[in-house]
């Protein structure tokens, strides 16, 4: 055991420019670093392969009951909000989160892939449509960050024009502003409480619906909760995902002229991604049940400890599996893994990839207008988000839009 080494900053400019040297310098430290994902606000940080498989296979002498060391969060911090505890699957243990994931799991399974990628096409080209002819885009702010609020909306069965009311909220609870903050909040409750009261009077094929007739019998609360949580991590996620994923595919050789010829390459490129660069960086929160020693660290009870997605991908031992292969193994840890693992991972990959084909489909020439070295990211611990990825390509005529079919919602 060693004694408690100096916090390393993992939020700011330095950070968003250069995260792997943040990474090196927590991995100095041993498996489990320390680390301040605000100005004060200390953890323990995970960045070793092996230990973050530990941790997240341990459910005896971790919890994930974060209630108490929450309040520790400023409220004007930018990570109040993935932070704050809600009576939901991603803070729940034992029972309570095997309930809770049940009805997360059997929902998402009554999903039709080919339906979700018909989704993602339609409203993908509502957004190429309005910036298609126009021969330039940021593919961050009209691209990437709409359409899974888009695509979401829709699976969770509110109609179209609730995407815009959705954005406007997320937007402001994501402020660290506390009067735009208390806006977002008032603002994603109203939408919530209309979803909620839509599928109470009128059931649909959307997943709200199945949550609320889940044999498991959530609670109007439970369902809300549910309904809120799993937006919230599929956006930013998805978000990311796109983006990212875009800007390797537009700067990378590797991609160009294959990407129109079928999904392989860009899930190629997705999973490079999801190995090297992440877009939910950091995460699973955790507090010590007890006081323990874990590799090596001496971890009094409560102390809060979170894993890095992106350290821990690409620290020596996750290295494993020959990069030609990793795409085939999937070993990354990008979607966490044991108890807590992402149930939305196919899902997300989905969408993921039937928004990059739409656009490169619509776009085929696209390409980047500035230097990839140049591309900058937004400051903060979880989330590794570009600001924006400009880009100019042919205009299209408003005629050349290609069309898809609608379909049945959802097998049953």
């Amino acid at each position: 055991m060693t004694a408690a080494p100096e916090a390393v900053p993992l939020y700011g400019p330095e950070h968003a420019a250069d995260p792997q040297r943040s990474y090196e310098l927590l991995r100095a430290q041993g498996p489990v670093g320390r680390a301040e994902i605000d100005p004060g606000l200390v953890v323990w940080v995970i960045t070793d392969y092996r230990a973050a498989l530990d941790l997240l296979q341990d459910s005896d002498n971790w919890t994930k009951d974060i209630r108490g060391w929450d309040t520790n969060v400023p409220a004007n911090s930018p990570v109040k909000e993935p932070l704050q505890w809600r009576p939901s699957l991603f803070f729940a243990d034992g029972e309570e989160h095997a309930h809770l994931r049940k009805v997360i799991t059997d929902s998402f399974a009554l999903l039709d892939p080919q339906h979700l990628r018909e989704v993602t096409r339609r409203h993908a080209d509502t957004l190429l449509d309005e910036f298609a002819h126009t021969g330039r885009a940021d593919l961050v702010a009209q691209y990437a960050r709409r359409l899974p609020l888009m695509v979401l909306n829709t699976l969770f069965g509110m109609p179209d024009e609730g995407a815009d009311h959705l954005m406007s909220a997320i937007e402001a609870l994501m402020s660290t502003v506390p009067q735009a903050k208390e806006a977002g909040e008032q603002a994603l409750t109203a939408y919530l409480g209309g979803l909620f009261a839509m599928k109470s009077a009128r059931r649909g094929r959307d997943l709200t619906s199945y949550f609320i007739d889940h044999p498991h019998g959530l609670s109007p609360e439970e369902v809300i909760n549910q309904v809120l949580i799993t937006q919230g991590a599929a956006y930013g996620t998805l978000a990311g995902l796109i983006a990212n994923t875009l800007a390797r595919t537009l700067s990378d050789q590797r991609y160009r002229g294959t990407l129109t010829t079928g999904s392989l390459p860009i899930r190629h490129a997705i999973d490079e991604v999801l190995w090297e660069d992440p877009p939910l960086a950091m995460y699973s929160l955790h507090r010590a049940r007890r006081p323990l020693t874990f590799h090596g660290r001496a971890i009094e009870t409560g102390d809060p400890v979170m894993v890095s997605y992106a350290a821990v991908n690409t620290c020596p031992h996750a290295n494993q599996v020959p990069d030609e292969q990793r795409s085939d193994h999937k070993a990354h840890l990008a979607f966490a893994a044991g108890p807590h693992a992402c149930p939305a991972e196919n899902i997300v990959l989905v969408v993921a990839v039937a928004a990059i084909e739409r656009l490169m489909g619509r776009l085929p020439d696209i390409e980047l207008t500035v230097p990839a070295a140049t591309l900058t990211y937004q400051p903060g611990p979880i989330y590794r988000v570009l600001t924006a990825l400009p880009c100019r390509f042919t205009p299209q005529a408003p005629d050349s839009r290609r069309t898809t079919t609608g379909s049945v919602f959802v097998s049953a």
